[in-house]
């Protein structure tokens, strides 16, 4: 009896140990693998939310008989991001998220649509809906479309979607809006349509991850007096608040507040959450610094952080170190991008389209990459842009950034990124395209009821009706895209010259520009894609790099490299050669260089060697 006690009573030890060998591992494996979803650029317009102090409820929608504020096609297709459908689509990407298991979402800025009340508690719904039911962290930051300025702000819109397929005006206060003819809808007036500022935003959406939490394992803000080692929840609390997270912001020292933080919330991984929100005051701010109007607007980025905010390069460098000293993983986010976002096309770019075109005035300086590797800072990712990109910074002195675009939700290709962590030099990044999003189709007879008044009132602007016919939402994006470059791109960024050159080129006539061989033309002489297509397959590449290859087609894509290879052989053989020759030297080029770009689908970084590969 007693040999057979001590036989059972070794097993439960051998058991015991096995069980907590396994467990420690599941442990391990788990740090190695954690996973955070970014989804960035959502700009959520809640076209089911309601006014506080109005009685407008919307249009009626026809198809379900749900009142909805929604705005016109016609606006939304001249804007980079779509306004409406996207609400669907953030939906959609929230539940593909759920399906992977993943806990931690990151929104890196401009979660609504302009930081309106509607649109703030419209995504403070959805996020405490997915927090409770899923139990999902959500860690955010603010953008330059959440906090327009520092202060609330009287605003509002003219274009969303009124009774009969008009246009209806909706804004903050009475007298913002003059009516251009008597056949426009009376105004709508509400304080809901307003853009928030800072305080507003932080006490709507303090609790994902503006403030504190009990169970954060640790919470700062660059102006925090405690540290890791002496750490309390008590403390961070103490000074979360908003009037304990000021700085001076030159060149008159007015106080603006700032809402970045640094938080741990899982498996020793620090998500350093920079605000990139800088407003340059104007002179009148010296008068009445609490005006928002004495701001100019934040939308720049990182190259105004390096003269107005400059506390943020100190405070990152110090919370790099600290992560060293600690074994943390530092994953830094923040709505603006650190590295050039153009595939380091952007000097060729000034050249061919002007250096206040394609959005060139928002790309990042290198001092920004070079200051912030040298602070230590080696993972960032990033949106504003709306585009999907990879951009890479190597030094000699053995410091590394790479800076991870996050595509829109809201724009051509919509998708979403997830780092897995392996373990502290090893993460892996995965895009997730956001095609099947269910209901995305639920506004479409509003819009034709749109289309139908566009169409009786003669609008030289009517937009092109096979949009509606999108089979899914990437197919929908696409179209969104080919409007814009129709209606928006080649009027305000294209030169007017080359502009018109393209627009009337064949495949073949490029084929002949650019002296391709004989037996290639041959071969390609049944081709009948034109110059616009090129165009829009370059603005294809630009916003979704290399998530656009498919869309295109091998056989295209081939077609383009030949061309380019020929063309840039024959440009130098000119002596003298014409302002559309070197444009045409500068586009292919500029194609080239998103063609040989850095990984941006799937992808492995080695931060220890400051690699990255397929």
């Amino acid at each position: 009896m007693k040999k057979k006690v001590k036989m059972n009573y070794c097993k439960w030890i051998i058991g015991g140990l096995f069980f907590i060998v396994i467990s420690c591992t599941s442990v391990k494996n788990k740090s190695k693998n954690t996973q955070i979803a970014f989804l960035s650029d959502v700009h959520l317009l809640d076209i089911y939310g309601t006014f506080r102090d109005s009685d407008y409820k919307g249009i009626s929608n026809p198809l379900d008989g749900k009142y909805t504020l929604v705005r016109t096609m016609k606006s939304q297709l001249q804007s980079t991001r779509l306004f409406n459908e996207n609400y669907f689509a953030f939906l959609a990407a929230l539940d593909d998220v759920v399906k992977r298991k993943i806990k931690t979402v990151v929104l890196p800025g401009d979660f609504s649509d302009d930081g309106q009340p509607i649109n703030i508690r419209g995504l403070k719904r959805i996020l405490d809906d997915y927090s409770k039911k899923h139990g999902i962290h959500f860690i955010i930051t603010t953008g330059n479309h959440d906090v327009a300025k520092p202060y609330l702000t009287d605003a509002g819109k003219t274009d969303f979607l009124g009774i009969g397929g008009k246009e209806q005006v909706i804004m903050s206060k009475t007298g913002m809006y003059i009516p251009k003819s008597k056949d426009e809808l009376a105004v709508v007036i509400t304080k809901d349509i307003g853009t928030m500022g800072y305080a507003e935003v932080l006490k709507e959406l303090g609790d994902f991850g503006f403030f504190p939490k009990k169970e954060n394992t640790y919470w700062e803000t660059p102006f925090a007096t405690y540290n890791y080692d002496n750490y309390s929840f008590e403390k961070a609390v103490a000074q979360a608040s908003i009037d304990k997270r000021n700085y001076n912001i030159p060149p008159y020292n007015t106080i603006v507040p700032d809402l970045s933080y640094l938080v741990e919330t899982q498996n020793n991984v620090w998500l350093l959450a920079i605000d990139g929100n800088v407003y340059v005051p104007k002179e009148a701010v010296k008068e009445n610094p609490k005006n928002p109007l004495n701001y100019n607007g934040p939308g720049v980025g990182y190259n105004t952080v390096l003269t107005h905010k400059k506390h943020l390069i100190s405070w990152a460098r110090k919370v790099v170190e600290e992560a060293k000293k600690k074994g943390k993983t530092l994953i830094a986010f923040s709505h603006y991008p650190m590295v050039e976002f153009n595939d380091d096309a952007s000097e060729m770019m000034k050249q061919l389209f002007g250096e206040d075109k394609m959005q060139l005035h928002r790309v990042p300086s290198e001092e920004v990459a070079q200051i912030f590797a040298n602070a230590g800072v080696q993972l960032h990712f990033a949106g504003h842009m709306h585009i999907n990109d990879t951009g890479v910074r190597k030094y000699d002195n053995g410091k590394g950034l790479f800076n991870i675009q996050i595509p829109s939700l809201a724009a051509y290709i919509p998708g979403y990124k997830i780092l897995t962590i392996k373990n502290k030099n090893k993460v892996e990044i995965n895009t997730v395209i956001i095609d099947s999003v269910p209901g995305f189709k639920t506004l479409f007879p509003l819009y034709e009821q749109e289309y139908a008044y566009l169409k009786n009132s003669n609008d030289p602007k009517i937009w092109d009706k096979g949009i509606l016919q999108a089979k899914n939402y990437q197919e929908f994006t696409n179209w969104h895209l080919k409007e814009l470059v129709r209606s928006r791109f080649l009027e305000k960024d294209w030169p007017v010259e080359f502009k018109d050159y393209m627009l009337k080129t064949t495949a073949k006539d490029l084929m002949t520009l650019a002296h391709v061989s004989a037996s290639k033309k041959e071969k390609y002489k049944n081709e009948n894609w034109t110059g616009f297509d090129f165009i829009f397959d370059y603005h294809r590449m630009y916003s979704a790099d290399e998530l656009a290859l498919k869309d295109i087609g091998v056989k295209r894509i081939n077609q383009y490299k030949i061309i380019i290879d020929s063309y840039k052989k024959q440009y130098q053989l000119l002596e003298k050669p014409t302002a559309i020759q070197t444009s045409f030297y500068e586009f292919c080029s500029i194609f080239e260089k998103f063609l040989k770009a850095a990984p941006s689908d799937k992808f492995i970084i080695n931060l220890k060697r400051n690699s990255i590969r397929n």
